[in-house]
């Protein structure tokens, strides 16, 4: 059994994995060193392998805190997105987020992704499961949509939530590259318009 951390120490960690993850995220996980996120986070090798022992327990790590991070904010502020209202704010959301970030450093799990799905087996499932977690998401929203008669019966929430998912990644991809926030809009909006197209007016 993990013995419980004290508040000092579960700071310490949470600020260790905090330096990791953006280190990891601006220069990627082979680039970034042990010896980088001790000076990032302010700590010595001592402290740093008392909660780490190595750099794959750093990089689990890492990632619970990037999907945590992604789930927070979309789903925190928009509840569900049971609704196309509801999707049109969670697009007008990430269009923010990413106008804010000046569309710089793309997913923070779609980056982790991209650089360990070929090389780390252990954290390609990691990553697996919490991409499945951000498509449940959608899919519940969706499925409460089709509950209340608003989506066809014959749509596959399922299915639908994997498309939205992959036009979001292909999206936040594109802004990154181009440097404009335009290819996660036109992605997200012509997800939104196919849904549209599938939903009916609302059963009173």
């Amino acid at each position: 059994m993990t013995k419980a951390l004290t508040k000092k120490g579960q700071a310490t960690r949470d600020r260790i994995v905090a330096a990791a993850a953006q280190l990891m995220l601006e220069q990627g996980v082979t680039r970034t060193t042990i010896e980088d996120i001790q000076a990032a986070a302010g700590v010595s090798p001592s402290q740093l392998y008392h909660y780490f022992p190595g750099k794959d327990a750093l990089v689990s790590a890492v990632i619970d805190h990037q999907t945590t991070r992604t789930l927070d904010i979309h789903q925190g502020p928009l509840d569900r997105l049971d609704s196309i209202d509801a999707l049109g704010n969670w697009r007008d959301l990430m269009i923010g987020t990413l106008t804010e970030m000046r569309c710089i450093g793309g997913c923070p799990l779609g980056s982790l992704a991209s650089d360990l799905s070929e090389s780390d087996p252990v954290a390609r499932v990691q990553l697996a499961g919490a991409f499945a977690q951000w498509q449940e998401l959608i899919r519940a929203g969706l499925a409460d949509m089709q509950a209340r008669g608003e989506l066809a019966a014959d749509a596959d929430p399922g299915e639908l939530a994997v498309a939205m998912l992959a036009a979001v990644q292909g999206g936040l991809l594109l802004s990154q590259v181009n440097r404009d926030p335009a290819p996660l809009r036109i992605a997200v909006d012509t997800m939104i318009a196919h849904l549209h197209a599938l939903t009916r007016p609302a059963v009173p």
